[in-house]
C-alpha cells in the first residue's frame, strides 16, 4: 500500500484511516495524510552503506556477542506465508486490487520518514480477503537477489558491506501499476498491516515482529537485541553473526532468533491505535468510563477555544444517567446518553450512531407542517416549498411568502432555540441551517402558529397541525442533489464549452476514482476548454487524495499533524509535515473555478482545499465548506447494544499553531449572495456564477 509512515497508498492508509469517517450529516462510517503523492523518484539502488544513525559510534555494548542460534540449518527462506486480521474495513472500501509486498526498510535504518521507496526493490504477492471474517492470507516467494538498499548494521568502526532489510507488508494497489511508483509512490516504512509491532506513540519505531533480512555473504552481523536504548539500529545493539542468504528474525525472542526453514509463517498487524476500540462485552457503566477516560485526554481538539466541553461537568451530568440505564437495562436510555455527549461538543467528526438510529431519525422528521423555509442573509425567512395538498398549502402559504412568526416569537428567535437531530456542528452557519429545517418538524396533531406574508399580500397568522410528510424536509436537506448511482468523478462539457467535473465521493474505489479524474483532465485538455470547473458541493469525504497535484506543478503545504502523547501528556508532531507533491502528469487550464458548500466534509475538504491553493484557482459557493476536518481512526469505539462512537484524535495545524479547516472550511473567493432570487430559483445559481467567471456572460 504505500503507507503513511509509509506514505503512499498507506499515506493512504493512515490518512485513509484518518478521514475516512468525514461528515457526520449522512456520513460515510469511519485517516489525515496525503495519497496519491507524486513522483521523481530515485533509482539508485545500492549506494554506499551508511551508518544507521548519524554520527553513531559503536559502543561497548555494540561488541559482538555470541552468534543468535538458528532454527535450523537449510539454506534460507524462500516463502513467506502468513494471515492477518483486521477491524478497520477500510482497505476494502478503498482497495480493489490487493497485494502483500516485501519492503525495504532502509527509510527505518536510517530513520528517514520522506525516504522514497526504489521500485527496483520492490516484490509482490498474492493476497486474498475474507470479508466476512475480516482476514487476510498471502503468500510471498522471495526473489533470488533482492534489489534493496545494503545498510552496515553492526555498529563497529569498520565499513562493511552490509545486509538489505525487509518487512512484509499489506500492499494494495492505488494508482497506475502495481508498484510503488510514479504518482503511487511511497516514502518511509510500513506500520500498517506490517510483519512488524511499531509504536505510534513513538515515532512508529519498531518494537517487535519479524523481519526478513538478506545477507550477501556469512561475514555480515545483526542486531541480536535492541539494546539499552529499547531500539532498533542504533549503536548500543549487540550483535551477532548471520548466515548468508534469506533469514526471518523474529524481533519477539530474547535475543533475536534466527528461522531459516524454507517456508515461514508471519503475522501481519493492524495497528492498536487504528483498530477499533471494542468495549461492546462490558457494562455499559463500565464501557462509558473506559471510552470517557481515554476521550478525554486524546480528543484532538482539547485546548482549542470552544471546540472540547467542559469533562468533570460533562461526566457528572451523563455517569449517573448511564446509572441508571444500566439498572434498568434501557437500551434506549444508554442511546440517548451518548447522543447527549456527541452534541457536548462543537465538532462536527464527533458521531454516535446505532441500530435505533434509523427509528429516532424518522420520529423527528417523518411529519411536519407542509413548507421548508431558508434564511437569507438579510435576515429574512421564505418559504422555499410547500407540500401539496398539505397544511401549509390547504391554508393557502405561498412558495416565495415570508415567514415573519412562530408560536407568537419572531422567526429568527424561534429558530435559534431549536435542537436539531444530526450534530453536533463546526460551524455557525451549518447548525444554523439545520435549525431552519427542524423548527418545522413536530409530531404528528402538533399545532403551530405561523404568521406569515405571501407575495404581495398582507401578513396573516395561521393554525396549522403537523401531519406524516416528508417532502418538506427533504426539499432543503444539504444532500438533496446527490445521486447515490453516480460514479465518484462524473465529468462533461457544458453548453458554454466548460469543463464541468463533478467529485461525487472520496468514499469509494480509489484507483478508478482518481483515473476517473485524470481522464477528465485529459479529455478537457485535447478539447482546449476555455476553463473547468471542479464540483465538490455533494461530497461528504472519504480517503483524501491531493488531486490538486495533477494541476501545479508546485508543492502544496498543508500542515503539520499532531496525536496526544501519552508520554509527555501533549499533543506532540507526528511524522513530516502533510503537503500534496505534483504529479507526473500536468494538465493547464487558463481558468480554474472550484465549487464549495456545506456537504463537503473532511476528506472532501482537504481536497478542496489543495484545489484552492492551485495559482489562480477561484473559489465558488454560497457557504464555506463544512469545516470539519481532523483524523477519527484512533477515535472508534464500539460500545454495547452496537453503539458505534466516533471521536476525533489527530488535528493538523497551521504554522501559527491554528487548526487547519477546523471549523472554518474552504471559504470562498467569489460568495454567491442567499437572496429571494437565489433560493427561490429552479436553477444551479452557483454553477452559473462559476460560468461567468470562465465565459464572462
Amino acid at each position: 500500500m504505500k503507507q503513511r509512515s509509509f506514505w503512499h497508498t498507506g499515506a493512504i492508509i493512515v490518512l485513509i484511516l484518518a478521514l475516512a469517517a468525514c461528515g457526520n450529516v449522512a456520513a460515510p462510517p469511519t485517516a489525515l495524510p496525503t495519497a496519491a503523492l507524486p513522483v521523481q523518484r530515485t533509482t539508485t539502488v545500492e549506494p554506499p552503506a551508511v551508518s544507521p544513525t548519524a554520527g553513531a559510534t559503536a559502543s561497548p555494548e555494540a561488541t559482538t556477542q555470541p552468534p543468535i542460534p538458528p532454527r535450523t540449518a537449510t539454506g534460507g527462506v524462500e516463502v513467506i506465508t502468513g494471515e492477518f486480521a483486521y477491524t478497520n474495513d477500510i482497505i476494502t472500501v478503498y482497495y480493489v486490487e490487493h497485494a502483500v509486498g516485501l519492503v525495504d526498510l532502509y527509510g527505518f535504518i536510517t530513520r528517514n520518514e520522506e525516504w522514497e521507496l526504489p521500485v527496483e526493490s520492490q516484490a509482490l504477492g498474492p493476497l486474498t480477503i475474507d470479508t466476512a471474517k475480516r482476514r487476510g492470507r498471502f503468500r510471498l516467494a522471495l526473489p533470488a537477489r533482492p534489489a534493496g538498499v545494503l545498510a552496515d548494521v553492526d555498529n563497529d568502526t569498520q565499513r562493511d558491506t552490509g545486509v538489505q532489510v525487509f518487512v512484509v507488508a499489506y500492499w494494495p494497489n492505488l494508482y497506475g501499476g502495481p508498484f510503488s511508483e510514479g504518482d503511487d509512490r511511497s516514502f518511509g516504512w510500513p506500520s500498517y498491516l506490517a510483519s512488524t509491532v511499531n509504536d505510534p506513540e513513538n515515532n512508529d519505531e519498531i518494537t517487535g515482529g519479524k523481519l526478513i533480512v538478506w545477507a550477501p555473504d556469512d561475514a555480515q552481523q545483526f542486531p541480536t537485541d535492541f539494546g539499552a536504548d529499547g531500539l532498533l539500529f542504533t549503536a548500543d545493539d549487540p550483535v551477532g553473526p548471520l548466515p548468508a542468504g534469506y533469514s526471518v528474525i523474529d524481533l519477539d525472542k530474547r535475543p533475536f532468533a534466527i528461522e531459516r526453514d524454507r517456508e515461514v509463517r508471519m503475522t501481519l498487524y493492524e495497528p492498536p491505535d487504528a483498530a477499533i476500540k471494542d468495549f461492546s462485552d462490558l457494562s455499559y457503566t463500565r464501557a462509558f468510563d473506559e471510552m470517557f477516560k481515554r476521550v478525554r485526554v486524546e480528543y484532538a481538539f482539547n485546548g482549542i477555544p470552544g471546540k472540547a466541553p467542559d469533562w468533570d461537568v460533562l461526566y457528572a451530568e451523563l455517569a449517573p444517567r448511564v446509572a441508571e440505564a444500566e439498572r434498568r437495562q434501557d437500551q434506549r436510555a444508554f442511546f440517548e446518553v451518548m447522543l447527549d455527549f456527541a452534541n457536548a461538543f462543537r465538532d462536527g467528526h464527533v458521531d454516535v450512531s446505532s441500530p435505533l438510529s434509523g427509528s429516532l431519525f424518522r420520529e423527528r422528521t417523518a411529519s411536519g407542517y407542509g413548507f421548508a423555509i431558508r434564511e437569507l442573509d438579510d435576515g429574512r425567512a421564505l418559504v422555499v416549498f410547500v407540500t401539496r395538498n398539505g397544511p401549509a398549502d390547504r391554508a393557502g402559504m405561498q412558495v416565495g411568502a415570508e415567514v415573519l412568526a412562530f408560536n407568537g416569537k419572531p422567526i429568527k428567535d424561534a429558530i435559534s432555540e431549536v435542537e436539531p437531530l444530526g450534530g453536533p456542528f463546526s460551524t455557525d452557519f451549518a447548525r444554523r441551517y439545520q435549525q431552519a429545517r427542524y423548527l418545522l418538524r413536530a409530531p404528528i396533531g402538533t399545532a403551530a402558529r405561523v404568521t406569515f406574508a405571501n407575495p404581495r399580500s398582507a401578513p396573516q397568522t395561521i393554525t396549522l397541525r403537523a401531519v406524516e410528510e416528508r417532502e418538506s424536509f427533504l426539499a432543503t436537506s444539504i444532500f438533496k442533489e446527490r445521486d447515490l448511482a453516480a460514479l465518484p468523478v462524473e465529468f462533461e462539457q457544458r453548453p458554454s464549452g466548460v469543463g464541468y467535473i463533478r467529485i461525487n465521493d472520496n468514499y469509494d474505489d480509489l484507483n478508478l476514482l482518481i483515473r476517473l479524474f485524470e481522464r477528465a483532465l485529459k479529455t478537457f485538455e485535447d478539447l482546449d476548454v476555455p476553463g473547468i470547473i471542479i464540483d465538490m458541493r455533494q461530497n461528504s469525504g472519504g480517503a483524501p487524495l491531493g488531486l490538486a497535484g495533477f494541476l501545479t506543478d508546485q508543492e502544496i503545504i498543508i500542515g503539520q499533524d499532531e496525536y496526544y502523547s501519552e508520554r509527555t501528556g501533549k499533543f506532540e508532531p507526528d511524522g513530516p509535515v502533510d503537503k500534496i507533491l505534483p504529479n507526473q502528469n500536468q494538465y493547464r487550464f487558463d481558468k480554474i473555478v472550484l465549487l464549495v458548500g456545506q456537504a463537503c466534509f473532511s476528506a472532501c475538504e482537504f481536497e478542496a482545499y489543495g484545489f484552492s491553493k492551485v495559482p489562480g484557482v477561484i473559489v465558488v459557493g454560497e457557504t464555506p465548506t463544512a469545516g470539519v476536518y481532523a483524523e477519527v481512526s484512533r477515535g472508534q469505539y464500539l460500545l454495547p447494544d452496537d453503539i458505534f462512537l466516533q471521536i476525533p484524535t489527530g488535528r493538523t495545524v497551521l504554522p501559527d499553531g491554528t487548526p487547519l479547516l477546523e471549523g472554518v472550511g474552504v471559504v470562498p473567493t467569489i460568495r454567491v449572495p442567499v437572496t429571494a432570487e437565489t433560493v427561490l430559483s429552479n436553477r444551479d445559481v452557483v454553477l452559473e456564477r462559476a460560468e461567468q467567471e470562465i465565459v464572462g456572460r
